[in-house]
């Protein structure tokens, strides 16, 4: 279909030109959309994300790997549950696990430099998305988080300013974009930030202040704050202004007058959460995500200062543009001895026609990606039976530190047409990361399960069955029976959103 053939509203949300002759009119609301889209935006913010983006995520490669992790979670286990539609994902060998990583750092340092840009961010995602898909077990919200930042990056004209890339090759430089691109991460950071608000409204964060009414005790012997942590009343106040926090940061971010105090705001909640809890990397990840809300010029103030300091450091010379010619390869270089910061004209014709082209299948893409980014946190809905309870729709939603949950599980196999039984322990063929896991998480027990299954069939037994005799405590509350002991779980496909084999959390037995 060519772009004519649009619908005119479809064409002015675009941006695309109207031909003078049709003679329809422009809504007013889609004359300012299109207009407000089409804006012209900064790339510093843009740019400042992608070095810090790169330096934490190198940071967190060595430091995976400095901690013993590759071989605790992906090589010494025998078995891996597996996100439905990827059982293809296998670990690559003790050498292959350790060059992915390799990669992955590479490729989170050529982000950060914004050399050979596009490459390193492809490497990276494939590298880093990868590895989580290999164990369900190792789920984070923040790895979620990463993988869809970084395939956003793959995307964005992130190093056409202040890059190796924009050094080496001036060409590629611009010092602005479209408002709906520079817009892109700062909208899908702010979901983030908003569904983790949202998921905090419920009873047991507002009313009983759970989990943090369990945890914040065992943290009495910090200096400082320890007293503090052991009142009662603490843990509300930390519950009802984690939430208020969560569902309103990017709002005090993007307005002038509020943006220091939701930073310094951003520094001490990031701050005591990476003090109190050990969830790794995601507070320094958030602090700098934050960053992008702050204005253009406060970002090419430091890169204009970081940039005069490396020109002093490393006295090399760019080249720069004398000539252009039309066509696929366009510039010509010829000579050296330009500055970091010198500005060329607009690119070759043809590439501006080729981009108009693409705009309207770009943001088809972009409202695909938002509208599964809107509805994805929400899908729990569609399930039977208590969201911490069932766990269906719980993970990609967001859901950060809302619940305490311990289980404890061990599993009977038995052959069909038999009266004997054999008892098994998990430990036996899990780590014990896995195995604290399984023990809370429906669709792991039910993989384990026919996992044995399978076992024992190669060990001779026939049609064996699978039973669990699983306890779960949620926020404290007392141990109760999880799964219906005489129901085999080798038999249910843990993709259904069958629940009729767990028990109700509400009833006592």
């Amino acid at each position: 279909m060519a772009i004519d053939d649009l619908p005119h509203s479809v064409r002015a949300v675009a941006g695309v030109g109207f031909p003078a002759s049709t003679g329809l009119p422009s809504l007013p609301w889609m004359v300012r959309l299109r207009n407000g889209l089409n804006a012209r935006q900064s790339l510093a913010p843009l740019a400042s994300f992608r070095v810090l983006f790169g330096l934490l995520m190198l940071a967190s490669v060595v430091r995976f790997a400095a901690k013993g992790w590759i071989q605790e979670l992906y090589l010494e286990p025998t078995f891996f549950f597996k996100y439905p539609g990827f059982e293809w994902v296998l670990v690559p060998g003790a050498a292959g696990m350790y060059a992915l990583f390799v990669l992955m750092g590479l490729g989170a340092l050529g982000v950060a430099l914004g050399c050979f840009y596009r490459v390193s961010a492809v490497v990276f995602f494939a590298a880093f998305t990868y590895v989580e898909l290999l164990d369900k077990t190792n789920y984070l919200n923040h790895y979620y988080f990463v993988s869809l930042i970084a395939f956003l990056l793959i995307f964005l004209p992130a190093h056409r300013r202040f890059s190796l890339d924009a050094f080496r090759k001036p060409w590629i430089r611009r010092s602005r974009a479209p408002r709906w691109v520079t817009g892109i991460l700062p909208l899908q950071i702010g979901l983030v930030y908003f569904f983790a608000g949202l998921a905090k409204i419920n009873a047991d964060w507002l009313l009983h202040a759970l989990p943090l009414r369990i945890w914040l005790p065992a943290q009495t012997h910090l200096p400082v704050i320890g007293p503090l942590l052991a009142i009662p009343a603490t843990a509300w106040v930390f519950s009802w202004v984690g939430m208020f926090y969560d569902l309103t940061l990017p709002l005090w971010l993007n307005l002038r007058i509020t943006r220091p105090w939701a930073y310094a705001a951003a520094i001490v909640f990031h701050g005591l959460t990476a003090w109190l809890f050990p969830i790794g990397m995601f507070p320094w990840i958030m602090l700098a995500a934050a960053l992008i809300f702050f204005p253009a010029a406060w970002h090419e103030r430091w890169q204009r200062v970081l940039g005069d300091v490396l020109g002093r450091v490393l006295p090399l010379r760019a080249p720069v543009l004398v000539q252009v010619r039309p066509g696929l390869g366009g510039w010509i270089r010829t000579r050296f001895g330009g500055q970091l910061g010198q500005k060329f004209g607009p690119g070759p014709a043809h590439r501006s026609q080729w981009n108009t082209r693409l705009r309207p299948l770009v943001f088809a893409a972009l409202a695909l990606w938002f509208t599964a980014q809107l509805t994805l946190p929400f899908r729990y809905l569609l399930y039977p039976g208590s969201l911490f309870w069932t766990e269906s729709g719980y993970r990609f939603s967001w859901r950060v530190m809302l619940m305490e949950k311990a289980g404890y599980a061990s599993f009977r196999v038995q052959e069909a047409g038999s009266a004997r039984y054999e008892v098994v322990r998990p430990a036996d063929y899990l780590t014990p990361n896995q195995e604290k896991m399984m023990a809370t998480q429906p669709d792991m027990l039910l993989q384990f399960a026919r996992y044995l299954a399978q076992v024992y069939r190669e060990r001779g037994l026939k049609d064996p069955a699978v039973y669990a005799d699983v306890w779960v405590s949620l926020n404290g509350r007392g141990s109760r029976l999880y799964v219906n002991p005489e129901t085999d779980l080798s038999r249910i496909d843990p993709r259904s959103p069958r629940t009729e084999w767990l028990t109700d959390p509400n009833i006592t037995k």
